[in-house]
Order: structure tokens, then C-alpha cells, then sequence
């Protein structure tokens, strides 16, 4: 059994990996950047070996890449490898909406009204940073009425990777409409509607993926101009 002091840095690296992710999230570590342990870890005021592990956590979720004696940096993620991503999370959330349907409160339909009101409230104030937060948080607590934990690994693995985007398409962002994307949702939870609540959760991530597959592509275009050679010159 492990000690208490190998408890204490596993708690610790998961606090980091917390932060570091936060970092990545909001812009502060943008694609390509280097992870500096040595930096981290005067900045949170411990050791280098939490963070190495909370690195080594990142890695896993495919969020950071860490390459002998060069360190880590964060991924750039491949478009197609982003949408990906949400094809799988809407399989995940389809059967985790139906389970969590199946045990369903009215406690637990009163806690997910309450996060579309912060939802809204982001929205109206134009704070894209804290929509994806709580959008994050509206996804997850249905993983977590599901009631299998296993299943809510899995989604947890994927969703940093989703949340990236918030980095790379972030400036195109459109607060109000990611909140109205989620009424069908909110509608279908209220009327103990399963087939419907299905229904809205594939709506919700094709359109989705067909706004940020735009996006993407928008923001490609724009580097590839930003690097093309300017025109020479004619006479």
C-alpha cells in the first residue's frame, strides 16, 4: 500500500494537471508552446515531480507531448482528429443520457436548470470563458446521473480534448448560440423525455461539429496566408 507521502504528491499532481489544463484551456498556453517543469513548479510553489507526473497525465489525455530532453509542449491538435473527438463524445453522451434518464430526480432536474442559468448568464454577458466551463459542467453532470463510473472515465478522457477548440476558434466564438444550442437538451430533461433527450444530444454535436469544422478551417486558411511569401513585385 502506498505511503502517505506518495498520497500527498499524487493529490498534488492532480491539482497541478488541474491548472496546467486551465492554462491550456484559456488561451495562457497556446498550441506549440513548451511546458517548462522547472517554471511550473516555482510558480505553484512545490517540487518538479508532481508536475512531471501532472505532465505525464496531460500526455495521456492527448493534450500535451512530452519528447526526451526537449520537454513538453502542448499539442497542436489535428482538425480531423478534434471532430473525431465529438463523434465519439456524442456516442458516450447518448448512453449516458440514457442511463442517467432511467434514475432521474426532480432534485436532479432542479440541479440542471440551475447550471442553464449560469449558462444563460454567461451568454448574456458575452463571457465565452465561462460558458465552456459551465457548458463542461452541464455535460458531465448528466455523465455522472448516469451512475457508471466507468463510462464518466471515458467522457472525462475526451472532454479536455474537446474543450481545446475554446484556443483555436475561440476569437469566433458566439456565446448565445452555444446556449441555445443546449434548450432542446434542457426541454427533453424536463419532460423525462429519453427518446428526446437522444435526439438532441446527436443534434447538438452534429451541429457542433459542423460550426467548428468551419471554424477550423477558417483558422488554417489564416495561418497559411500569414506564412505565403509576399508577391513580388512587377514592373
Amino acid at each position: 500500500m502506498p505511503g502517505p507521502d506518495a498520497l500527498t504528491r499524487s493529490v498534488l499532481a492532480d491539482q497541478v494537471k488541474e491548472r496546467l489544463l486551465e492554462a491550456i484551456l484559456d488561451g495562457s498556453y497556446p498550441p506549440d508552446s513548451r511546458i517548462v517543469e522547472t517554471a511550473v513548479a516555482k510558480e505553484l510553489g512545490t517540487s518538479q515531480a508532481p508536475v512531471r507526473e501532472a505532465l505525464r497525465g496531460l500526455e495521456a489525455l492527448g493534450i500535451v507531448e512530452i519528447t526526451p530532453f526537449r520537454g513538453a509542449r502542448v499539442r497542436r491538435l489535428d482538425s480531423d482528429e478534434l471532430l473525431e473527438a465529438y463523434v465519439v463524445r456524442s456516442t458516450i453522451e447518448v448512453l449516458g443520457a440514457r442511463l442517467a434518464m432511467a434514475r432521474l430526480t426532480d432534485a436532479d432536474v432542479t440541479a440542471i436548470e440551475n447550471i442553464f442559468d449560469d449558462m444563460r448568464r454567461a451568454a448574456e454577458a458575452g463571457d465565452g470563458r465561462a460558458l465552456a466551463i459551465v457548458d463542461a459542467s452541464l455535460h458531465e453532470k448528466i455523465m455522472q446521473l448516469s451512475g457508471n463510473r466507468t463510462l464518466l472515465r471515458v467522457w472525462r478522457s475526451l472532454e479536455p480534448m474537446s474543450r481545446t477548440y475554446i484556443t483555436l476558434v475561440g476569437p469566433n466564438s458566439d456565446p448565445r448560440w452555444t446556449a441555445a444550442l443546449h434548450e432542446p437538451i434542457l426541454e427533453t430533461i424536463r419532460r423525462r423525455d429519453t427518446e428526446g433527450l437522444v435526439r438532441a444530444i446527436e443534434s447538438h454535436f452534429d451541429e457542433v461539429r459542423e460550426r467548428l469544422g468551419g471554424s477550423l478551417a477558417e483558422v488554417t486558411e489564416q495561418q497559411a496566408r500569414a506564412v505565403e511569401p509576399p508577391a513580388s513585385a512587377t514592373s
